[in-house]
């Protein structure tokens, strides 16, 4: 993680599992353990719409894993399966470039970012708030794990602590989520006037949205009706460049 000391002028804070990869975050245990899939199916859908806590979900699938997940484990399922939506690298490097601190604050657990920084996936985010259901015993960066997502209540504080580390003012924030799970992420945000992205929008996101007046600014990729099935190809089509206008805009940042 860069020193505080490094001026940045804007904080994109996003989700990362179906909001810039289409992958989801217990995808790697099911990889390895494919007679588990159905169940963290469930159990995803049971948090990320709000039915179950995100401490009742880990702690079920933790109860599932027959014995503790290994970075072995973790770099074959990211051998075979790891991915963003198109244009997402771009994207990171577009915002650490303008000087924006871009965050991945997720439910998807720190082992599986600790890999992906150590294989050199992704551009080399700052800030990742991540769970620790799965994490390793590893050189690298631990300052950039410093912020843990135990409920999905603490995605915004998270984010708030990063704009005091770094002195980013309230008003040079975008938020990115996709579901139910970002619920309480956009809620803090459009409390401090911070734009709200809807990437890859399921119903879950626009419900909780509706129901307390939380207005979406920019509803990005493909938006999903009830009852609608994901679309991988829709998806993937979707090139996230796209978004440096919105916000560049947003952030009131001048020509992109």
């Amino acid at each position: 993680m860069d020193k505080p000391d490094r001026r940045y002028r804007a904080v994109v804070s996003s989700d990362w599992s179906e909001c810039l990869s289409p992958n989801g975050p217990f995808d790697p245990i099911s990889f390895t353990y494919p007679e588990l899939a159905q169940e963290l199916a469930r159990i995803f859908t049971d948090y990320t719409g709000n039915r179950i806590s995100l401490t009742h979900a880990t702690a079920k699938i933790a109860g599932l894993m027959p014995q503790p997940f290994t970075s072995e484990q973790m770099d074959a399922y990211l051998d075979a399966g790891f991915a963003t939506y198109t244009g997402v690298p771009d994207l990171i490097e577009w915002c650490l470039g303008k000087d924006i601190l871009f965050m991945i604050n997720t439910t998807g657990t720190q082992g599986y970012f600790q890999r992906v920084f150590a294989k050199r996936l992704l551009p080399p985010v700052p800030v990742v708030a991540a769970n620790p259901l799965i994490r390793f015993e590893e050189r690298g960066d631990p300052a950039r794990f410093v912020h843990e997502t135990l409920e999905i209540e603490d995605k915004p504080r998270s984010t708030e602590a990063v704009l005091q580390t770094w002195h980013v003012p309230r008003d040079k924030v975008v938020i990115m989520g996709d579901s139910g799970g970002d619920g309480p992420h956009f809620q803090w945000g459009a409390a401090i006037g911070a734009y709200l992205v809807g990437n890859m929008a399921k119903p879950s996101l626009k419900q909780y949205c509706d129901a307390r007046g939380i207005i979406i600014h920019t509803c990005f990729g493909v938006s999903y009706a009830p009852g609608e099935s994901r679309d991988a190809s829709r998806e993937q089509n979707v090139n996230f460049m796209e978004l440096i206008d919105f916000i560049a805009k947003a952030l009131d940042l001048g020509h992109s």
